[in-house]
């Protein structure tokens, strides 16, 4: 799988780590232990388009939503995420 990072351009898989559903509400940092728990392992493992955040940790160091397919792994968008939004890009 390649995913096209917006700085960067396209790079193999292997330069991302994987952050994450990017369709979940996540809880406040104190909430209680249940909550987070709920939030990070009871959840759908979905199977077609699905938002995911991915961090191009070996390059970067943005943070990325991916939309992905993941019965194909075919990517339909990727854009920055957090505080890099704004930059656009090449």
């Amino acid at each position: 799988m390649r995913i096209t990072c917006p700085i960067c351009g396209e790079r193999g898989v292997a330069e991302f780590v994987y952050g994450g559903d990017a369709t979940i509400e996540r809880p406040p940092l104190d909430a209680p232990a249940e909550d987070w728990q709920r939030a990070i392992y009871a959840r759908e493992n979905p199977r077609g388009s699905h938002a995911e955040y991915w961090q191009h940790a070996h390059g970067c160091r943005a943070w990325l939503r991916v939309e992905r397919d993941t019965a194909t792994h075919a990517i339909a968008s990727v854009a920055l995420v957090g505080r890099r939004a704004g930059e656009g890009g090449q």
